[in-house]
């Protein structure tokens, strides 16, 4: 296959801070969305955002471009559930989405944000194992 192995995503939380840029914290990401912090945090337990603790203290915090016009990128549910079939944890599915590559190019999340949902899943898919 083309396509890194899982294995090469296999990485710490502190990896993604120089990928990712900017990041939202849970009342952070609720105030732009709108919603109280229990309904963004139901957004994250249903696969609608993504997030991982980090900093210190460790504190739940969204990348910034999972969002679109203040509600969350609609292309990223559906990809973050393949990621997750494929046996990728939040932070692997972070690290995968924000890692430039060539064949794309740009990052598999600038590709879904483009509107390339379909070609991005495709390829989480042949990520599995």
């Amino acid at each position: 296959s083309d396509f890194p192995g899982r294995s090469d995503y296999a990485v710490g939380v502190e990896d993604l801070d120089r990928l990712v840029g900017q990041w939202l914290t849970l009342p952070e990401v609720a105030e732009r969305l709108g919603l109280d912090v229990g309904k963004a945090r139901r957004l994250i337990q249903d696969r609608c955002l993504v997030a991982v603790r980090r900093g210190e203290p460790k504190v739940l915090s969204v990348p910034e471009a999972c969002l679109r016009e203040n509600q969350p990128l609609q292309e990223l549910r559906g990809t973050l559930t393949v990621l997750a079939d494929s046996g990728f944890d939040d932070v692997e599915a972070l690290h995968w989405l924000f890692t430039p590559d060539e064949s794309l190019p740009g990052t598999p999340m600038e590709a879904l944000r483009a509107g390339r949902k379909t070609e991005i899943r495709r390829r989480a898919q042949a990520l599995a194992r």
